[in-house]
């Protein structure tokens, strides 16, 4: 089985993780304290971000980011139609509206439709950083800053991506990051991250965590119980080393991939921009239903990412605008492919093998 992720360690690693568990453990300092203190110091500097505060998920990371504006009722929030549920979640949890709009080509969040979708009542925008690759920043950024946006950078699957030689979070006022097992950077379980250059947002953020509390046992505002776990942090701390060359591995694969679909017919690779980090490798075909078949059938997984766009869920089919046609054609055609830092050459392929086969049969 050639699975779409692989969370084991190399052995070296995983005696490093559990060496900084049972060093975690022995401090008794289970809630902040300095393990979080650190990792929030390391994770800052690699993605050269001023301020970095540990919540408890990447959910959170948004959510909170929406308060720290003081975004909610009355105000709307751009986000793009094509995304994890979250990202549209996290607006109608602070009681705003999500204003879904249709992406690019890339799969990203379209400027131009963007502009199309502003009124009064937009406060803010939420690029995702989709797959792996930072979304139209420039020109996204020169709409906010036109309009006086706010922009909160989603780059829950995009940690290390960069574009025009600036990373992500440093185009937005802040920027959600996700440590779910499965992301390039993961922990053992739920937890997130915001960075930001502004000490006010980054203290404020603080506040929020730790129900709003702005001294010991005095609380300026309703907040929540969102801090990073210091038992990830532990975990993470140890993994965050590994990244670039995680991420290096990533790219070899993708390359790969790219020159042996090039000249597939029936078949096209999903445009990246900027420095991608290839959290997702995908694929776009009229018969990816039919290809994902092929697929499993010779013990490979892939999945859609994703099969609905977001406008198209119950909960949020109330903010729909006319139509989103790019959206909806990659839910009918995108499918992402193994690639992932364990994954051998071997392995890569035998994926290559298993798409050329599958295809040469179908007419095209």
């Amino acid at each position: 089985m050639i699975a779409l992720f692989d969370l084991s360690l190399e052995e070296d690693l995983q005696r490093e993780v559990e060496g900084r568990v049972l060093e975690h453990l022995r401090t008794h300092s289970f809630i902040l304290g300095p393990t979080l203190s650190n990792f929030e110091k390391a994770f800052a500097s690699y993605v050269q971000a001023p301020h970095a505060i540990g919540l408890a998920s990447g959910t959170d990371a948004l959510v909170l980011a929406l308060r720290a504006l003081d975004i909610g009722p009355g105000d709307e929030v751009i986000v793009p139609a094509l995304s994890f549920f979250a990202s549209a979640e996290a607006v109608c949890l602070v009681g705003a509206k999500p204003v879904l709009v249709d992406v690019d080509d890339h799969a990203t969040l379209c400027p131009i439709s963007t502009a199309k979708a502003l009124t009064p009542a937009t406060k803010a925008m939420i690029p995702v950083h989709l797959y792996g690759m930072l979304a139209d920043m420039p020109h996204l950024s020169a709409l906010a800053e036109k309009h006086q946006l706010a922009i909160i950078e989603d780059a829950a699957q995009a940690v290390g991506a960069s574009l025009a030689g600036k990373p992500s979070g440093a185009w937005g006022d802040l920027c959600a990051y996700s440590f779910y097992p499965t992301k390039n950077l993961g922990a053992a379980g739920d937890a997130g991250m915001v960075t930001c250059a502004d000490p006010l947002l980054a203290e404020r953020l603080r506040s929020l965590r730790e129900h709003g509390k702005t001294d010991t046992y005095f609380h300026q505002e309703i907040g929540y119980t969102s801090r990073l776990d210091s038992l990830q942090a532990a975990i993470l701390s140890a993994k965050l080393p590994y990244l670039e060359a995680w991420n290096a591995r990533r790219r070899e694969i993708a390359k790969r991939y790219d020159e042996a679909f090039a000249m597939i017919k029936g078949l096209k690779v999903l445009k990246v921009r900027g420095e991608s980090v290839y959290h997702l490798y995908n694929i776009l075909s009229p018969h990816r239903d039919d290809l994902k078949s092929a697929l499993a059938a010779k013990g490979i997984e892939s999945r859609i990412y994703y099969p609905h766009a977001l406008p198209d869920l119950p909960p949020l089919k109330a903010y729909a605008l006319a139509d989103y046609p790019q959206a909806r054609q990659f839910c009918r055609e995108i499918l992402a492919l193994p690639i992932h830092p364990r994954l051998s050459d071997a392995e890569v392929g035998m994926v290559i093998d298993a798409i050329h086969a599958a295809l040469k049969p179908i007419p095209v």
